[in-house]
């Protein structure tokens, strides 16, 4: 993957020993790679500032990208000891702070200048369009349908899966991991569990086969004999359907990251959370166990943003009824 060339300087002010970086109006992949490289050649300078102030009062629209630069300088600032605040900070860009948790980690000024919230009070924020699939009505509707039929499939196999897990192994029937979804924010993610209960321990023991940010065995020795099968079918996947019918993911999306994989991200591969994560999608389909390269899940999740319609779709969820029922096909 390219990454992109930052375009443009943004306006710095030194004063009293502090920096005030003004923000562009839009903080998109080419403006959040600069804006995280200006934060970086401040940082360095010598001396460094004891203080960075983040305007923004020009800025009305965010995106992954400039979210993942943002948390990116938030974690740069405190390595070095910097202080960091923003202000001025429109309702839309607060609003995304606010679904983010951002607003809780950020050092926000109180700003005595009222344009930025005059009108707003008592007006409920639209989330930013990131991607045209995110307020779609009709892909929200075919969600709460494929969710609504799914989790009726989940009931009618839940007592022999949740008999057949019990039997193999002591522990809960489900399991619940905390992902990264649309913009960056946390959700739990459910499965039925297919490995020991202490997998999460064993972890460091169990070689990594794959390159990048994400993890990956295929005789990954964490995984019971009833956990393979129902890998093999994707039977563990069934209690997403509730995520679906929450909001919190798609039928169809990008693959769900772990907070630990974000973590070492760059920039631009926050692109891939410009959409909500799916139960299935190009990975899925054209990837499932073959996958060894993070840039190759970048390279599919950015396929399937580009070529998105509501009919590709329906024509990725039938691929993966296709890939289910072939014999090869193999856990993701």
């Amino acid at each position: 993957m390219v990454e992109p060339t930052p375009d443009s300087d943004f306006s710095i002010k030194m004063i009293s020993g502090g920096a005030v970086i003004q923000l562009p109006p839009k903080l998109t992949v080419l403006e959040a790679v600069t804006f995280k490289l200006t934060c970086q050649k401040i940082i360095q300078a010598s001396p460094p500032p004891e203080h960075i102030t983040l305007d923004w009062s020009h800025t009305t629209f965010i995106d992954s990208s400039g979210i993942g630069s943002l948390v990116a300088n938030v974690k740069n600032t405190k390595e070095k000891q910097i202080s960091l605040s923003s202000r001025n900070i429109h309702p839309q860009v607060m609003a995304v702070f606010s679904m983010t948790g951002l607003d809780r980690v950020l050092d926000i000024e109180k700003s005595t200048d009222l344009t930025t919230t005059k009108n707003h009070r008592h007006t409920e924020i639209q989330p930013p369009a990131t991607h045209p699939s995110i307020h779609s009505w009709v892909k929200r509707s075919i969600d709460i349908l494929g969710g609504i039929v799914g989790i009726i499939i989940t009931g009618l196999l839940f007592i022999p899966i949740a008999i057949a897990i019990k039997l193999d192994s002591p522990g809960p029937i489900f399991f619940g991991q905390v992902r990264c979804g649309w913009m960056g924010q946390k959700f739990t993610m459910w499965k039925f569990r297919s490995m020991y209960i202490d997998a999460e321990a064993r972890k460091a023991e169990v070689p990594n086969q794959a390159s990048g940010a994400f993890f990956k065995n295929d005789n990954d020795p964490r995984v019971t004999k009833v956990g393979r099968f129902l890998r093999k079918t994707s039977l563990d996947e069934l209690p997403q359907f509730w995520n679906v019918i929450k909001g919190e993911m798609s039928l169809v999306g990008t693959r769900p990251p772990t907070f630990y994989e974000v973590d070492y991200y760059e920039v631009p591969e926050w692109q891939r959370l410009d959409i909500k994560p799916g139960m299935t999608g190009e990975w899925q389909v054209y990837g499932r166990s073959k996958i060894r390269n993070f840039e190759d899940v970048i390279e599919l999740d950015l396929r399937y943003q580009k070529n998105w319609s509501l009919m590709y779709d329906i024509k990725l969820i039938i691929k993966t009824i296709l890939v289910l029922f072939n014999k090869d096909n193999g856990a993701v």
